[in-house]
C-alpha cells in the first residue's frame, strides 16, 4: 500500500507452520467469543467498566498484549494480527491467564481502525513491525501517512502511541512520518528516552532474537 493508495491489505505470510491441536481447538471455541464486531462499534461497549481502551497493532505471539492486559485488568486491550499462528498463540495466552479484558481482530488492522469512532483509544502499540528493509518494498510498511492520520483520529487528546523497531531505517522512516503530523508530539528529550526500554515495556521473544540491524529503539508520541 502506498501512502496515497486507498487499498488496504496486509503483506507477508498469513500462516506458516501447522497450528498445534490445542491451539487449533481454542481457535474454534474461544476466538469467536474474543473477536471484535465486524461493524462499526464503540470499544467500551465490549467492557463497560473499562478505564481505558488500548490497541496493539501486530501483536505477534501475543505475549506483550497478554502481559499488559494482566497488569491492567481495568483496561480493555484490543489486539490486531493477520498472522494466524500468532492469533492462535495469543488465544492460548488469554485462556491460560484467564484474561477477561482482551478482544481480538484477526486481520488487517486498518479494517479495524476504520470501524472505530473518533477519540476512542487512550493508547496504541506498534512493536517491531515487519521492516520490509528493501527499498522497493517500503510501500508495504505499516507506518504510512494514511495510517498516521487514522491513528490521530482514533486517539484521544493526550493519548499515547509507542513504536519500537530494531531496524534503523524503519525508525527514521517512522520519525519522519510522525513528526510530519501536527497531531503528534515526540516525547523524547534525551537519548536514553529512545535507547532504553520504557519502564512499562515487556520484552517479547521476537525482540530477544535481535534480527534487526540496530539495538531496539522505542519512540513514544503524544496525541496533541
Amino acid at each position: 500500500m502506498s501512502e496515497n493508495h486507498p487499498l488496504m491489505r496486509s503483506y507477508g505470510r498469513v500462516k506458516s507452520r501447522p497450528i498445534k491441536p490445542r491451539q487449533a481447538a481454542l481457535m474454534d471455541t474461544r476466538l469467536p467469543e474474543l473477536r471484535v464486531p465486524t461493524e462499526p462499534f464503540e470499544p467500551k461497549a465490549l467492557k463497560p467498566d473499562a478505564a481505558e481502551v488500548w490497541l496493539e497493532i501486530g501483536f505477534g505471539g501475543g505475549e506483550h498484549m497478554a502481559a499488559q492486559a494482566g497488569r491492567r485488568p481495568e483496561v480493555l486491550v484490543i489486539g490486531a494480527e493477520p498472522f494466524q499462528n500468532g492469533v492462535a498463540s495469543a488465544v492460548r495466552h488469554i485462556e491460560e491467564q484467564n484474561l477477561a479484558n482482551v478482544r481480538l481482530h484477526d486481520g488487517d488492522v486498518r479494517d479495524l481502525i476504520a470501524r472505530l469512532p473518533d477519540a476512542s483509544l487512550e493508547r496504541v502499540f506498534i512493536l517491531f513491525p515487519d521492516p520490509w528493509p528493501k527499498a522497493r518494498h517500503h510501500k508495504r510498511r505499516l507506518v504510512q501517512a494514511d495510517l498516521v492520520a487514522e491513528l490521530a483520529r482514533v486517539l484521544k487528546p493526550g493519548g499515547r502511541l509507542r513504536f519500537a523497531s530494531d531496524w534503523a531505517d524503519y525508525v527514521d522512516w517512522t520519525l519522519e512520518r510522525l513528526r510530519a503530523s501536527p497531531a503528534f508530539r515526540w516525547t523524547a528529550e534525551r537519548a536514553d528516552d529512545w535507547t532504553r526500554p520504557p519502564e512499562d515495556h515487556i520484552t517479547t521473544r521476537y525482540e530477544e532474537k535481535r534480527l534487526g540491524d540496530c539495538d531496539p529503539v522505542f519512540l513514544d508520541f503524544v496525541r496533541v
